[in-house]
């Protein structure tokens, strides 16, 4: 009689996809390299999906990336290369809305700074410029820049430790803005190596390096996030409509099949975090971007980060139109506000409320002008210079044209 050997069923919980994981170690391994970016390339080797293999600082944000913990302080970097063409946008005339009156500390005019300089020279600087192929304009908002001690300081230092990576000396310049909810500075750097060759950095470097390398300093100067910082972030964001850090755990959470499995496991360590997820999605439910299939169990709408992206710009607009009638002495019911101003067919004439950049990093433009028909309209122009000179409180009026190249155009003209 052949031996009989026992057999121990393992299976998972009722609509868990925890059961997957009895899956073989390799597989296991195989699946979280592909969610980390990677693959398998033709010839069975392991490799690091959309890695970028060109440019200066790969290595460096590798190294960079390891120095951070869940307790590391957030810092937000958005970058832009901007090539220089016939019809991009002056230099100077960026560098001059970037130096306005109003953004500093003290409402004074802001200066630019540099690594050595508290007064850097915006023309000189925009000269050096003027042959190069390209320039990179960052801008840095640290989360907690208000306790920083010196925000210029903490510029140079990054700056610094950026050129240690790169391999290069950066010739650059800067200013801090303090005029919103959140300062941050921004920094314009050369498209120029040190030796004169074009300065070309690598993606990975610009999309996480810098970031990484910003959180350490922010880190080392302020010390790692309590637990009860951590929460409270995260409080924040529960019903915030906009795309948060809270979204993107929870896309991570869930599985091949877009499920997020928050069921309570005693197998399991619990989620500490857990009611604020469930709050979160019971958020998102009420926007129609999040769906619960079962208890503990939901989805997330395809669409939710794009939405809530739309919802956090809409919400900017709004209070950028109510702060520009404030500061004016306008009252105005939100309902009157007219966002699409862009896609109107109609002339608009009215006061001049403000004006200026709506992207600081594009150098796309807004005005928001206060229309004899009774709406505030929020219009959105190519450029700055397609917003006239005229100051607010002036009588303007928008009208639709055709350039050159028969691309419709907005421009708006004085009275």
């Amino acid at each position: 009689m052949a031996e009989e050997n026992d057999f121990q069923p393992r299976p998972g919980r009722i609509r868990s996809s925890r059961s997957q994981r009895a899956k073989p170690f390799i597989a296991q391994a195989l699946a979280a390299a592909q969610r980390a970016g990677g693959g398998i390339s033709r010839q069975g080797l392991l490799r690091s999906g959309s890695r970028s293999t060109f440019g200066r600082g790969r290595v460096a944000s590798v190294r960079a990336n390891r120095l951070l913990t869940g307790r590391s302080r957030l810092v937000t970097v958005k970058t832009r290369v901007v090539r220089h063409t016939a019809r991009s946008s002056p230099l100077g005339a960026h560098l001059g809305y970037l130096r306005r009156e109003g953004v500093t500390r003290d409402g004074e005019k802001a200066r630019l700074f540099g690594p050595e300089t508290d007064d850097a020279d915006p023309k000189g600087f925009a000269e050096r410029c003027e042959k190069d192929r390209h320039h990179f304009r960052f801008i840095l908002w640290p989360e907690d820049a208000p306790e920083m001690a010196d925000l210029q300081g903490f510029t140079r230092e990054l700056v610094g430790q950026m050129e240690k990576d790169l391999g290069t000396k950066l010739d650059w310049v800067a200013v801090d803005h303090w005029n919103t909810q959140h300062p941050h500075v921004h920094i314009i750097v050369r498209g120029v190596a040190e030796d004169g060759q074009d300065l070309v950095i690598s993606r990975d470097y610009i999309k996480e390096g810098m970031r990484a390398r910003a959180q350490d300093l922010a880190t080392q100067e302020l010390g790692p996030r309590s637990d009860l910082e951590i929460r409270h972030a995260l409080e924040r964001q529960v019903e915030a409509e906009r795309w948060t850090q809270l979204d993107r755990q929870l896309a991570r959470d869930a599985d091949r099949h877009g499920v997020i499995d928050l069921a309570t496991d005693v197998a399991q360590q619990p989620d500490e975090f857990r009611s604020l997820k469930v709050g979160r999605l019971r958020h998102l439910e009420s926007l129609g971007l999040a769906h619960q299939l079962g208890p503990g169990q939901w989805t997330m709408d395809e669409a939710a980060e794009s939405t809530l992206r739309e919802l956090g710009e809409r919400g900017d607009i709004i209070k950028r139109m109510h702060q520009g009638l404030r500061e004016r002495g306008i009252e105005r019911a939100a309902a009157s506000y007219v966002l699409a101003g862009e896609s109107l067919d109609v002339p608009v004439i009215g006061r001049l409320v403000d004006r200026g950049l709506d992207d600081e990093l594009k150098g796309t433009a807004y005005a928001v002008i206060d229309g004899v028909d009774g709406r505030t309209h929020h219009i959105k122009f190519l450029d700055l210079d397609a917003t006239g000179d005229s100051t607010p409180d002036s009588i303007v009026e928008l009208r639709k044209f055709d350039d050159a190249q028969a691309a419709p155009r907005r421009a708006r003209r004085a009275l």
